[in-house]
């Protein structure tokens, strides 16, 4: 019987890849509007690949945008850049359902946990600012962790809160870092079909290898009394 649910964060519990987005669009337009003489599309464009290269928590991303500029001076648009992306995050919510879902989950006796890759202080200002932190008994980052979601990763945090893999399930996004290391670890998984990975799954695979799919977490609570 699961008596534990592990949630990722990105595209599972807010629409992280929307927010990014837009995110990144404010920024190029803080850029402009600060003097950077180029097209909204082009900077876009090559913050995208700097992004693809570099990864989503490269901290200087503008700062190499401006470097590939020729840009001589960049500290007036890095920094006009950086204050648009923080401060779309004044409009991080989570999805609809998310805030009623958790306390429903808690209510019903079920323990809450979140299990996520990435940067342990981004990661807890996503939960603070959409202010869900405090449904949760512990958040665990692979940047605190040691190392991202893979089998040993699950298997670390299961110890750490002294309970057995068949009594957890985990809920996220990505068929890879969510659904198959938590498989090997003896977890059971739900896969939520939505944000930039769901198509990957469409494309590369016919059905998911989680023990149930769902395209929002509305549906949760019946599910777990399935599995």
């Amino acid at each position: 019987m699961v008596k534990y649910i592990f949630f990722d964060i990105d595209d599972t519990l807010f629409p992280s890849s929307e927010f990014a987005e837009l995110a990144r669009k404010n920024a190029i337009r803080a850029m402009i509007e600060a003097g950077v003489d180029e097209e909204a599309e082009r900077l876009h464009e090559m913050l995208a690949r700097i992004i693809k290269k570099r990864g989503s928590n490269y901290p200087n991303q503008f700062d190499e945008l401006c470097r590939k500029l020729g840009v001589r001076r960049p500290a007036r648009y890095v920094a006009a850049a950086v204050a648009a992306y923080h401060n779309t995050k004044t409009g991080i919510l989570p999805y609809p359902e998310v805030p009623r879902l958790l306390i429903k989950l808690r209510e019903s006796g079920y323990k809450l946990y979140i299990a996520t890759n990435g940067n342990a202080v981004k990661q807890w200002d996503k939960l603070i600012r959409m202010g869900i932190e405090h449904y949760f008994e512990d958040v665990f980052v692979s940047e605190e962790i040691g190392r991202e979601k893979d089998r040993k990763f699950f298997e670390i945090i299961l110890k750490r809160i002294g309970v057995e893999p068949n009594e957890c399930v985990m809920i996220g996004d990505r068929e890879d870092a969510d659904v198959l290391p938590a498989k090997k670890a003896g977890m059971k998984t739900i896969l939520v079909k939505r944000g930039k990975y769901s198509e990957k799954i469409k494309t590369k695979r016919k059905k998911s290898s989680a023990d149930s799919t769902i395209k929002t977490l509305s549906g949760l609570p019946k599910i777990l009394e399935k599995i």
